[in-house]
């Protein structure tokens, strides 16, 4: 873990080459962010996710840094998780052997997963580079009903202008010969 100051208010900390897909480290991190330290570590505790361990050791050693800032006397429980996200990080290219001398790639994905922590002041709100996905606009527009003149006369049940059904071809054919 590297303590990283990146505004005076906020204390960082990161975890690099993390063994865990990107993707999967992502899905912790938006778990987290905006939440309280205290909310964050009982999430952290009862996520099924493999990576969440790693999450929670990245946040503990941002606590710690917090904590141990001379110029800064914060308690742990008063913080709030600025800032969380996860970046890939290098791929290792591994190789396995399959039918008829052929190969297939291994890719073994790791992360790099930074939490920042700031007091919980109303002013501060959480921020990633990861913004959240707004709701997109319906592909389908609503089917809208033809609009009807006034001026045009319309067939209504209760004026008795009600038009009878169409005769088909074969009462046509059918009509004149009886």
């Amino acid at each position: 873990m590297a303590a990283v100051e990146t505004h005076p208010k906020t204390v960082r900390a990161q975890a690099k080459w993390v063994h865990s897909s990107a993707r999967k480290a992502r899905l912790v991190t938006d778990l987290i962010r905006g939440r309280s330290v205290p909310e964050a570590r009982t999430i952290l505790a009862f996520s099924q996710r493999a990576v969440a361990k790693d999450v929670e050791k990245v946040l503990r050693s941002a606590v710690a840094n917090a904590e141990s800032r001379p110029d800064l006397h914060w308690n742990g429980d008063d913080l709030v998780v600025a800032v969380a996200y996860c970046d890939e990080g290098p791929t290792l290219k591994r190789w396995r052997a399959r039918a008829r001398g052929r190969v297939a790639r291994i890719r073994k994905r790791t992360c790099h997963i930074t939490i920042e922590l700031a007091p919980r002041v109303g002013a501060v709100a959480p921020t990633s580079p990861a913004a959240p996905r707004t709701e997109r606009s319906p592909k389908r527009r609503p089917k809208t009903t033809p609009q009807v003149d006034q001026g045009e006369a319309t067939a209504s049940p209760a004026a008795g202008l009600v038009e009878k059904p169409k005769a088909s071809r074969r009462a046509k054919k059918t009509e004149g010969k009886d």
